[in-house]
């Protein structure tokens, strides 16, 4: 019977025996990611103390120092899944190609997708960072893929999961059974399991939302929001609280470990390109994660697992979190427009009745 001091490993033999077919393979790549992560983790704690401060030459600017990590992650998650043969191609966020496996190793029957530093724009601040990935079957297993073979809609996805780097540092996943998350060991350099079996809890009062877009924002967005701004004396009858930290994988976390609802949804000011968020490793491994925790993943219109990708590096909008409330949203999406170009004195925030008065 698993317990609180189930390591990750233990817990992945025990999904492998509910399978009798498997043989270990994607519990191999699961913990070479695992080993990423770790590694990811003691870069991220370097970070200041890297490079020579005496050396001669101009400080390099916070982008430059956060490209160097997103490139230095990318690598450590290349090179821990390469070699042992699970893996048939990768994608990722850093490169504009999928990645092909080197001759030298073997190709596996799985593919996948990563975001190997979510919110890097965190980074200066040392706030809210992670890992994200998404693992698919290979259709041509031993192959060498084609970017089309990427191109799998969300629901097809046999593993998910994400790392948060924070005070501890966690992996969150799902191998289609529930939602576990593992918390790392220090002393024993472990993953341990402390958070089985998560479910959103139902009390969703937060949102997050950058509100700096709100000018842009769809009329439905609008609505959701101005009736969660208007607290226990509005519709909703409920004082909400909101939240943002520019990480999609620490909204999921947050919502994950305390309910509400995230929105960065598709507006006007991402309209050309369909929304802001990747839809192969950010949108559909988040969106399988809340689903099996209960919760809904939405684009406002459709399930974001149902939606077919078109690209590898397709983006799109993304509304997840707990199912009534994104339910709610897509409800407000359904009902008919009749201003669909409001101006910036429309808009709640900065309108008669919101922050800033317009008298």
């Amino acid at each position: 019977m698993l317990t609180k001091k189930t390591t990750l490993t233990q817990f992945l033999i025990e999904e492998r025996r509910s399978h009798p077919t498997a043989v270990g393979d994607l519990n191999s790549l699961i913990i070479d990611l695992a080993l990423s992560v770790k590694q990811i983790g003691v870069r991220l704690a370097r970070a200041p103390f890297d490079g020579d401060p005496d050396a001669p030459g101009t400080p390099a600017a916070p982008e430059d120092a956060r490209h160097r990590l997103d490139t230095d992650a990318t690598g450590l998650v290349l090179r821990a899944t390469e070699w042992g043969g699970e893996v048939a191609g990768m994608v990722t966020e850093e490169l504009p190609e999928p990645y092909a496996i080197p001759d030298a190793c073997p190709r596996g029957k799985y593919l996948l997708c990563f975001d190997p530093l979510n919110g890097s724009c965190n980074i200066d601040i040392n706030s809210t960072v992670g890992s994200v990935f998404s693992i698919l079957r290979a259709p041509n297993p031993g192959e060498r893929p084609t970017p089309e073979d990427f191109l799998q809609a969300g629901s097809e996805q046999v593993c998910t999961g994400y790392a948060v780097y924070g005070p501890a540092t966690m992996i969150v996943l799902s191998v289609g059974r529930g939602v576990h998350g593992f918390t790392l060991e220090p002393t024993l350099g472990e993953f341990i399991l402390t958070h089985p079996d998560i479910r959103i809890p139902a009390s969703p009062n937060e949102f997050a939302i950058n509100s700096s877009n709100a000018r842009y924002w769809q009329p439905a967005v609008r609505r959701y929001v101005e009736e969660c701004l208007a607290g226990a004396s509005g519709p909703r009858r409920t004082n909400f609280n909101m939240r943002w930290t520019a990480a999609p994988v620490g909204e999921a976390h947050r919502i994950l470990m305390r309910g509400g609802v995230y929105l960065y949804p598709q507006d006007r000011k991402n309209a050309a390109e369909g929304g802001r968020l990747r839809l192969l490793y950010e949108a559909n491994p988040l969106a399988y994660l809340i689903e099996q925790a209960g919760g809904r993943a939405s684009n406002g219109c459709r399930r974001i697992l149902d939606v077919q990708p078109d690209d590898i590096h397709q983006r799109v909008g993304l509304i997840f979190g707990d199912a009534d409330e994104v339910e709610r949203i897509e409800a407000y999406h359904r009902e008919p427009v009749l201003d669909s170009t409001p101006t910036e004195t429309d808009l709640p925030l900065y309108g008669t009745r919101g922050l800033f008065r317009t008298a």
